[in-house]
C-alpha cells in the first residue's frame, strides 16, 4: 500500500520573509513564503506563467485574471491558519 506523505519546509527562523502575493481584483492572499527575495521571484514568475498559460480558459470562464507581486513580510503577519495556494487553485474557486 502506497501512501502520500505532504512535504512543508519549516519556516526559516527570522522575523522578515519574502511572500509572494496573489491578487484577484481587489482581494489579496498570501500564496507562498520564502526566505529570500531570489527564491520569492523565482516562485512569482512561475505563478505568472501558469496564469498566462491558462489565460483563455479564464477568460471562457469569464474569471478575473490572478496577478502576483513579491513583498516582505513579518512572520506576525502570516495568518495562524495559512497555507500555501497551489498555483492553479484559483481554477477549482479555492483562493479567497
Amino acid at each position: 500500500m502506497s501512501q502520500l506523505l505532504m512535504f512543508r519546509q519549516p519556516l526559516p527562523a527570522t522575523d522578515r520573509l519574502w511572500a509572494v502575493i496573489a491578487w484577484q481584483g481587489r482581494k489579496s492572499r498570501i500564496a507562498n513564503i520564502h526566505a529570500s527575495h531570489e527564491a520569492a521571484w523565482a516562485d512569482c514568475a512561475w505563478r505568472s506563467r501558469q496564469v498566462q498559460e491558462y489565460r483563455a480558459f479564464l477568460a471562457s470562464e469569464q474569471k478575473a485574471p490572478l496577478r502576483y507581486d513579491v513583498r516582505q513580510i513579518r512572520r506576525a503577519e502570516l495568518p495562524k491558519s495559512w497555507s500555501p495556494l497551489p498555483a492553479l487553485g484559483f481554477m477549482r474557486g479555492q483562493i479567497f
